[in-house]
């Protein structure tokens, strides 16, 4: 099987030849480390804001080469060429908000420009532009065909929130809920059209990433999120399978509140199980393994950071042992291969998948 075989195959709850690998996320810090196996060429580890345009592409050229090395059978892609540089501290995208970068990850939303009625009435948003989906094309080109390629996109809470600030979204779900539902509307438009753009440019999974919960509870209450979120979400879903694709769920924290909720949303997949937030495996699969494709649940917090490759494996060989029968499951990390990762237990997780993934028959 190819990977996107392989990949298309989990998601549709059935057995490929083995279990697929994949990463959802994976910065610039665990890139160069895991690419120093593979080639001589990098520089120093740096983010890519710091990165002139040759650095750019021989990173990305390396996210690629990885891809192929260790045969991860899916490529994530989301959309670049939408940020400017404000300062060596911030950086805009083209929805207004400013992000503070950080050494550690993605930058952190700090300045909100729709806190209320009156700056909505007055905001112009963005348009899609297909010249953003230049990594989608690029990663097309490169793999043609072999891996699915899977695209990143904000969902409904994410995007309100980081255009309107967390706490007062939160606020404004009671104090005023209309402006909640017009700023969803906004964002959910912006979505809807841009997925056009990614079902012509040939995408197969869509990711509705919208991180909604912490390790310990949903950020907002059941009630709060089947009003003022999933309803948006569950259009992109609906256009997206109309389309012939797959669509995953991404968001880290407990996500047992809202579970049955996102079964009823139509997802074929879930990522990224975190551990530590209560989303054990086997009881996840007990629970819903029939109806939802698993992706994720190797611990990124303690044992890729801190573990040995050891311990990666076994890891890896107990989720299999846990979710793999009778398809449904996809290994990766439980959130992103981030800059504390080891690249060494990046490498256990990819070989250990291949090592004990193999199922018994051949794509039934």
């Amino acid at each position: 099987m190819t990977g996107k075989e392989r990949i298309l195959t989990a998601m549709s709850i059935r057995e490929p030849d083995r279990v697929p690998l994949y990463i959802h996320a994976i910065n610039e810090a665990p890139i160069i480390g895991i690419g120093r196996r593979l080639r001589e060429d990098l520089p120093e580890i740096k983010t890519i804001y710091e990165m002139d345009e040759a650095e750019t592409f021989k990173l990305l050229d390396t996210l690629f080469l990885i891809h192929e090395s260790f045969e991860i059978d899916g490529f994530t892609a989301f959309e670049i060429g939408h940020e400017k540089i404000l300062d060596e501290r911030h950086v805009q995208d083209d929805w207004g908000v400013i992000y503070e970068r950080s050494p550690y990850g993605l930058p952190v939303p700090s300045i909100h420009p729709l806190k209320t009625p009156e700056e909505l009435r007055h905001y112009r948003h963005p348009r899609p532009k297909r010249e953003h989906l230049l990594m989608h094309e690029l990663a097309r080109e490169r793999f043609k065909g072999q891996k699915a390629l899977f695209w990143m996109m904000r969902g409904a809470f994410v995007k309100s929130w980081r255009l309107t600030g967390m706490e007062n979204l939160m606020i404004q779900m009671f104090d005023n809920p209309a402006f909640v539902h017009a700023i969803a509307r906004m964002v959910t438009d912006y979505n809807l059209e841009m997925l056009d753009m990614l079902i012509d440019a040939g995408i197969d999974v869509l990711i509705v990433e919208d991180d909604i919960a912490d390790k310990n509870f949903p950020l907002i209450a059941p009630d709060q999120f089947q009003t003022f979120v999933e309803p948006y979400n569950r259009e992109l879903v609906v256009k997206a399978h109309a389309a012939g694709l797959k669509v995953m769920r991404h968001s880290d924290g407990n996500l047992w509140p809202l579970l049955d909720t996102l079964l009823d949303t139509g997802y074929d997949g879930l990522n990224p199980l975190e551990p530590q937030a209560g989303m054990d495996l086997k009881k996840v699969k007990d629970y819903c393994g029939d109806r939802m494709c698993l992706i994720g649940n190797i611990d990124c917090i303690e044992l890729l950071p801190n573990g040995t490759p050891a311990q990666v494996e076994a890891a890896v060989k107990q989720a299999i042992d846990d979710a793999a029968a009778g398809g449904g499951l996809i290994i990766s990390d439980s959130n992103s291969l981030h800059p504390g990762v080891k690249p060494e237990n990046c490498i256990a997780m990819f070989e250990a998948t291949k090592k004990y993934g193999q199922y018994a028959g051949s794509g039934r």
